[in-house]
């Protein structure tokens, strides 16, 4: 594989908690996210289940020292909020020579859905259209935190996080950088939940991934981020947060704008990359933090690729999306960020809502919590719109 890579710190906002305490406390104690929509203005209210991160902008400027929220989107906010908490874990002191990459496709459109009504209001443009671009919250995350070497943006709808984080592994290993803080932020905007909305896949009740009665998603909201480090720099030091990054595979199947292919044949595909570069065999593999999102084609596409890799021994698999709600382009590092911490407290989190098995598997999901249990290598699926599928594995030192 080449230059190994570490996790030395991470940091998450979501509908569990403001922070990893917060987080581990809410899965530990199968407390989900989802429920009604409290704080975005839409007709969708008391109809629509949602995981809602429960602090309103003003709140989350309080929440990271911020003094006002002018020209700060949503994800902007969450997003300091959780990289703030990531680089406090990596104890970094100084920004220089770090890179920044940061997935997101809502990008301001919480701010830019007002335009139209205050145009009509004030007749002229609203200066928050120039939020509106998925990359504002990043150059805006950057400037806060004084990162400057090198900034990207990743947006490939539900793979972004990870594939942020592959983005940032191949830059270590080249070489190029020592230290990337990689993740995704994604708020809910009322074109958010009314495009999902238009693809008739989101589920009026707590969803139920893997599950043969599934109806659909929840959309969530939220931000995470992992700090990586070169093998040179890194050292445990006593931190708190110390993993391997261990592989990692992407594939694009292109087999149809929303939907996977039958098979799962780029799930399959980036799943299989990814255990032939981290050099571990489909046996050492303990735990599949599955992309799981409760759709009948996800589920059937991915439980499907799952057995073509691994049958006849099938590991450990469960979705951590009933608790988190679907959070799109942060999903990627919100559920690798729960996959380690189940992995540091020797525990597996259950497919929460799960009943009846899918007939056309051969497995079914973890359906209780698992405690004192070593998951030594980790494998974590985020599956985009268009095919675009990446799998990571993470490893405990």
């Amino acid at each position: 594989m080449g230059k190994r890579i570490f996790v030395t710190g991470m940091g998450i906002i979501s509908a569990l908690g403001k922070n990893l305490p917060e987080t581990f406390d809410a899965l530990s104690h199968l407390r989900s996210g989802i429920g009604p929509i409290r704080l975005l203005d839409t007709i969708h209210k008391d109809k629509i289940p949602v995981a809602e991160v429960p602090f309103t902008n003003e709140e989350l400027a309080v929440l990271s020292g911020l003094k006002n929220t002018d020209n700060l989107t949503r994800s902007t906010l969450l997003a300091i909020k959780a990289v703030k908490e990531a680089a406090d874990s990596a104890r970094i002191s100084d920004f220089s020579g770090t890179g920044f990459i940061s997935a997101n496709t809502v990008g301001g459109m919480d701010k830019s859905e007002q335009f139209y009504y205050d145009y009509l209001k004030l007749k002229k443009p609203n200066p928050y259209c120039e939020t509106h671009d998925c990359a504002d919250s990043t150059e805006k995350v950057a400037d806060y935190f004084g990162i400057s070497e090198f900034i990207s943006t990743v947006s490939t709808a539900c793979s972004s996080a990870s594939n942020a984080v592959l983005m940032g592994a191949r830059l270590i290993q080249s070489g190029m950088l020592r230290r990337v803080i990689a993740g995704g932020t994604e708020c809910l905007t009322k074109f958010h939940l009314n495009g999902f909305t238009s693809l008739k896949i989101l589920d009026s009740e707590p969803c139920k991934p893997f599950d043969k009665n599934r109806a659909g998603i929840n959309l969530g909201e939220g931000a995470a981020y992992i700090v990586m480090e070169s093998e040179e720099i890194a050292d445990d030091g006593g931190r708190e947060f110390f993993f391997e990054l261990s592989g990692w595979g992407n594939a694009c199947e292109a087999f149809h704008q929303t939907a996977s292919s039958p098979e799962g044949d780029g799930a399959y595909l980036a799943m299989k990359k990814t255990l032939e570069m981290s050099g571990l065999k489909d046996s050492d593999i303990d735990y599949i933090n599955a992309h799981g999102t409760g759709t009948d084609n996800n589920d059937l596409s991915e439980g499907r690729a799952i057995e073509r890799l691994f049958a006849p021994h099938i590991p450990l698999v469960s979705s951590t999306k009933p608790f988190t709600g679907h959070t799109t382009s942060a999903a990627g590092t919100v559920e690798a960020i729960i996959t380690m911490l189940g992995m540091k407290y020797n525990m597996v989190f259950p497919n929460l809502n799960f009943k009846e098995q899918m007939p056309e598997l051969n497995f079914k999901p973890v359906c209780q919590i698992i405690t004192d249990i070593k998951i030594q290598h980790a494998l974590s699926n985020s599956f985009g719109f268009g095919g675009n599928n990446t799998s990571l594995i993470f490893s405990k030192i």
